[in-house]
């Protein structure tokens, strides 16, 4: 799937993405998930060739032929990590246990909303002044919040830049993508004077004590995102003071049930919550969507419309209406692919039978 411009992140630069599609068919519905993998182990140690084969290898054959999608994780335990290819399996599950059922995936989970406002996420340029272009275009679109992806050298400037152009009412953080160490704790603290919501996943994403340090160091509020792969990461993070908000990223978690447990847990403790994006189709999309809705996504989350990222989804489009997503109502996730566009994209297929 090319994306309509290259997105750029302190890790790499995308052009395309390589979607992994899993279907499951039962007697009674079809579901559809979708792997947020990369092609590369850059974001995470996951990469979508070796999702595709742990899944073939090892989650397929250790799931019982009846099982639903609370059953999912359960049967999967044993088996380490993966947590990417285990949310795309549980997610084809669940849609098709809802579908069966015909009952939406927001109603599922829980959404108190019929739509979402959206944020778009705004890759490192080669210039300020393409920066301030594509911001301009997004908030022309109606986008509510804006995401600037940072690292070192690309940092203090393009925040400065933004807000002297666009003024303090725009909802403005930034994302480091794990780019910084603690000994550039002062520089950082540097963004304190650009009144943003949140600086996302500043340091290394397995230490939780470093985090805790920085936090001390800022105003700025610390998000958690490559940091938080279960309920319990959160708990800890929470405990340690190492953020006091979390993007939930249900790939990243392991699935949509266990990114209801981290809402749940962030709710009861007073901690925001918002919704990631892994630049996923419009069947990762629709899912996101239906989570964003929950009570305690209190924030505008990385749910935008399906143009920011392809020209032609392999779902009809989400499209962008006042600043907004409407949360699909349809049974399961509401969305399907188009047969004639998935045919045109899809490179292998694979049936395996339980």
């Amino acid at each position: 799937m090319p994306l309509v411009a290259p997105f750029r992140t302190s890790f790499g630069t995308e052009t395309s993405r390589d979607v992994l599609l899993v279907r499951v068919v039962t007697p009674d519905a079809e579901g559809w998930g979708e792997c947020v993998a990369m092609a590369e182990p850059l974001y995470s140690s996951e990469y979508v060739d070796g999702a595709a084969e742990v899944i073939r290898r090892f989650l397929l054959p250790a799931l019982p032929s009846n099982v639903d999608a609370q059953g999912v994780a359960r049967a999967l335990e044993p088996i380490k990590g993966h947590r990417m290819a285990k949310a795309a399996v549980e997610t084809a599950v669940l849609d098709a246990q809802l579908r069966a059922a015909g009952e939406s995936f927001g109603r599922f989970l829980g959404a108190s909303r019929t739509r979402v406002p959206c944020g778009v996420s705004v890759g490192i340029m080669d210039s300020i002044p393409q920066l301030l272009d594509a911001v301009a275009g997004y908030l022309d679109e109606g986008y509510v919040r804006i995401k600037l992806k940072i690292e070192p050298g690309w940092d203090v400037e393009p925040v400065r830049a933004v807000r002297e152009r666009f003024g303090d009412d725009v909802l403005l953080q930034v994302d480091a993508n794990a780019a910084y160490s603690l000994t550039d704790a002062r520089r950082l603290a540097r963004l304190d004077a650009f009144d943003l919501l949140l600086i996302e996943q500043p340091l290394a994403n397995d230490d939780l004590v470093q985090h805790a340090k920085l936090a001390k160091q800022l105003t700025t509020p610390i998000c958690l995102d490559e940091s938080i792969e279960s309920a319990e990461h959160a708990a800890a993070a929470i405990a340690l003071g190492s953020c006091s908000i979390i993007n939930v990223k249900p790939g990243r978690i392991g699935g949509y049930l266990e990114a209801r447990r981290v809402h749940d847990l962030c709710r009861a403790g007073g901690v925001a919550v918002w919704c990631g994006g892994m630049l996923e189709t419009g069947l990762g999309r629709a899912a996101n969507v239906a989570l964003a809705a929950l009570p305690g996504f209190t924030l505008p989350g990385d749910t935008s419309g399906s143009r920011r990222y392809y020209a032609t989804d392999i779902t009809e489009p989400f499209e962008l209406v006042d600043g907004h997503l409407e949360v699909p109502a349809g049974p399961g996730l509401g969305v399907e692919p188009i047969p004639a566009v998935l045919d045109e994209v899809t490179t292998a297929t694979e049936w395996i039978s339980l």
